[in-house]
């Protein structure tokens, strides 16, 4: 099975990265807007990216400060059994995040695009800690970023 792996390094501490990947208010304040549910352990949290789909996450592992887990319930079908995984470590005064979302049955395109616009929300994520530099989702899906995401529903559609 592929995985996407992304390693980043975050200036700010543990505690405010943990609560930016385990709250509404933090997930919506870098990932997008369209950020709903229960932030608790089985609980269910929807993000919805506009027109362009969504993806249902039940959170299946919270550490505190350490690691926090998804698993994708709902959404683009090649995303439905996949894991998320985020591992939090101190790093240099930095908090390092291992991000790795695996079970994917396919390295198929779907997940090429996948892994590209990760790499994107990666960014935005990596500058949560300073506001005036992040942009959620609806505002960084402009020019040739949208055309980006279609391709990711588009590749989907086509896929299924």
């Amino acid at each position: 099975m592929a995985a996407i792996k992304h390693l980043l390094h975050i200036d700010a501490p543990k505690e405010k990265v943990y609560e930016a990947l385990t709250t509404i208010h933090g997930l919506s304040n870098w990932w997008t807007k369209q950020t709903k549910g229960e932030d608790t352990l089985n609980g269910i949290i929807e993000f919805r990216f506009n027109d362009l789909g969504f993806n249902k996450m039940k959170v299946i592992e919270m550490k505190p400060g350490e690691s926090v887990s998804w698993e994708c319930v709902d959404g683009p079908p090649d995303w439905i059994g996949t894991h998320v995984n985020f591992y939090l470590a101190e790093n240099e005064n930095k908090t390092r995040v291992k991000f790795e979302h695996s079970g994917w049955k396919e390295a198929n395109d779907f997940y090429a695009a996948s892994s590209l616009a990760g790499a994107d929300t990666s960014k935005a994520f990596v500058n949560f800690a300073k506001p005036a530099r992040v942009k959620p989702l609806e505002v960084r899906v402009t020019g040739d970023r949208i055309k980006l995401q279609k391709i990711v529903c588009v590749v989907n559609r086509n896929h299924s």
